[in-house]
């Protein structure tokens, strides 16, 4: 018994033994998930129809086009937030409906948030006052980022969506990828998302090439998953929040799947296999600074480590 009298609470009951790693997973996702997750992957490992995941994101939409309410797990609250449109445009992405009206209202919330030089911030400041993790500030004039603006930037063109936002909102992100001297694992990820849909293909494949030195000769990311000690974490990362070649290459066309050789992708694969947890789920390895964060966050990682082993080819089940 719990000190107040209570029963402590139990850990993630497994999955029955001897289940594929998918069923294993989805036993995972019908006892943690949220529906918008739970719908996910019934879309993508099950035959789902798109209308379902659309209606369950529609649960997270506000009337300024933008999307909160958490959403993107890290920030709470009902207020819109660029991060959590950029989550809500990977969703439409991942089902095919990355266009029409919803996604224009999307493009004009993002135009009211952005800053002098056309970039997302991370944080807008209408977060004050709503938890957040600590590792991603608010502040009363925040900065353009990469980090916000590349994926979303990326998802629009990859779906030939067209709006005035994104002609400087392009302009910016081809500068900071172009011109990123040291950077981190998470910015580096929002590059490759961007350049992976840029329409000037060799432009972007020229920029791709000098990320990846960019991250070899500063070890950004574990190439021996054995000695991952021998990496170092970046600045303000949780211990052990390290990154790994299929974290950068998501999917075997990204470019920077050019970055790694055969075996190095190998030994990432064969690592992000066996992080599959006793429960079904996949870990969080970034900082949990609350207990329904971490939960929420750990089905979307899931999905994603599911959807990376079988862009590779890897057996699921």
């Amino acid at each position: 018994m719990a000190e107040n009298g209570s029963s402590p609470l139990p850990t993630t009951p497994p999955p029955p033994a001897g289940r594929s790693p998918l069923a294993c997973a989805e036993h995972f996702v019908w006892l943690t998930a949220r529906v918008l997750e739970q719908r996910l992957f019934a879309y993508h490992f099950r035959d789902g129809d798109a209308r379902p995941v659309e209606s369950a994101l529609d649960a997270y939409r506000n009337e300024d086009g933008g999307y909160g309410h958490g959403l993107e797990p890290d920030l709470r609250g009902p207020v819109s937030q660029p991060l959590h449109t950029a989550r809500a445009l990977r969703v439409l992405d991942a089902v095919g409906s990355c266009g029409g009206q919803r996604v224009e209202r999307m493009c004009r919330y993002l135009t009211s948030v952005s800053t002098r030089d056309g970039a997302l911030p991370a944080v807008h400041p209408s977060q004050r006052g709503y938890p957040a993790a600590p590792f991603v500030p608010v502040v009363d004039d925040p900065p353009g980022e990469l980090l916000a603006t590349g994926p979303v930037v990326g998802l629009l063109h990859r779906n030939d969506v067209w709006h005035a936002w994104l002609f400087r909102a392009t302009d910016f992100c081809w500068q900071a990828a172009e011109s990123l001297e040291t950077s981190h694992p998470y910015e580096i990820e929002a590059a490759v998302a961007f350049l992976d849909s840029a329409s000037d293909r060799p432009r972007a494949e020229a920029a791709a090439d000098r990320l990846g030195r960019l991250v070899r000769g500063q070890r950004l990311a574990v190439l021996d998953p054995d000695d991952r000690d021998a990496y170092p974490v970046s600045p303000g990362y949780a211990p052990g929040e390290h990154h790994f070649p299929h974290d950068y290459a998501g999917h075997p066309h990204s470019l920077a799947r050019a970055w790694f050789t055969d075996a190095e992708m190998a030994r990432s694969l064969d690592f992000l296999a066996s992080e599959q947890e006793e429960d079904g789920g996949w870990p969080v390895r970034w900082r949990r600074w609350a207990a329904a964060p971490a939960l929420e966050a750990r089905p979307g990682v899931t999905l994603e480590a599911l959807r990376t082993l079988r862009a590779y080819g890897r057996p699921i089940g």
